[in-house]
């Protein structure tokens, strides 16, 4: 399998994203090709700094880079030759398994629905978030950011994209299915969560459990929690600033809490795109680099994108 790696991606680039390489590299099975994209004279001086071997890696050049200040939609076409879009035209031809990346998050959307395409049947891709609960197990948000604004229909597609994600990557049979709302009761919520509530009871495709309130996020009730994008990153903001406080009023031992660390989980999959795509965050250090890579390759050896596919045609 070959995973590809943008370098010069996210707010420490290429240093961490070299080091978090350098780590997944000794934790991946030998048989995992990490392609690393991004410009040649760098990605060689950084490893020798690490002391890694360059013909352990494969290394792709790609010298320009789209910043986070770059206009999502243009940043492709007007800097062909940067690591993001290099990494997309790899991923299109078949060149390399999986597409992972730190960097602006808006031009990696973009480029997983034009560059890879949407798969037939979605109507609008989406990116999860991990939520941990107090029981040991975790449960994923979608979406968190994706879509600001969504439609019922919309919602009961990331319930069945998300329940393939769960079953798939974290090996869970039978997903149990909850929609984020103000209210255990079916009549309570907006327009939108009432709508999609009645859409998602009626399927006998998914184990579908009701309304979830925001308090019961992190209790264990549900394996996949389905929102639009605008209050998905609500609560994914929520859950960063919060574990932020915990740490400044010196909780850092507590084995709980230290799950809501992003390191623990590097990136998410774009979901509903005919390729393997995945986002890490932008501040990602090298051990969220290294996870992001990790995750990148549980998730091209799941097949995900191609179950995803099956299931919408």
């Amino acid at each position: 399998m070959k995973v590809g790696i943008d370098i010069l991606g996210g707010d420490f680039a290429p240093d961490a994203n070299l080091s978090g390489a350098v780590l997944a590299k000794n934790e991946l099975p030998s048989d995992t090709t990490l392609v690393l994209i991004g410009d040649k004279d760098q990605i060689f001086s950084g490893l020798s700094a690490l002391g890694a071997n360059p013909d352990d890696f494969e290394i792709v050049h790609a010298p320009d880079v789209i910043t986070m200040h770059d206009h999502p939609t243009r940043a492709i076409p007007q800097k062909p030759n940067s690591s993001i879009a290099v990494g997309f035209d790899l991923l299109a031809n078949k060149q390399i398994d999986v597409f992972a990346s730190t960097g602006n998050t808006g031009a990696m959307l973009v480029g997983a629905i034009y560059k890879v395409n949407t798969i037939p049947g979605i109507i609008r891709p989406c990116i999860t978030s991990v939520l941990p609960s107090i029981d040991g197990t975790q449960a994923i948000l979608l979406d968190v950011g994706a879509n600001a604004d969504c439609k019922p229909d919309v919602l009961y597609q990331f319930a069945v994209v998300g329940s393939l994600y769960s079953k798939h990557v974290y090996g869970i049979e039978n997903p149990r299915v909850a929609l984020l709302s103000i209210g255990e009761e079916e009549s309570k919520g907006n327009l939108l969560t009432v709508a999609t509530h009645k859409l998602l009871a009626e399927s006998d495709d998914l184990n579908f459990v009701g309304n979830i309130e925001g308090r019961d996020l992190f209790l264990g009730k549900a394996d996949v929690v389905v929102c639009d994008g605008f209050t998905g990153n609500i609560v994914l903001k929520q859950a960063e600033g919060l574990y932020g406080l915990l740490r400044k009023r010196g909780v850092k031992d507590d084995e709980y809490f230290n799950r809501f660390n992003y390191e623990n989980y590097g990136g998410t999959p774009v979901l509903g795109v005919k390729g393997n795509v995945i986002i890490g965050h932008g501040i990602s250090n090298d051990i969220a680099v290294k996870n992001m890579i990790k995750h990148a390759y549980e998730v091209a050896s799941s097949g995900l994108s191609a179950k995803i596919n099956e299931a919408f045609n």
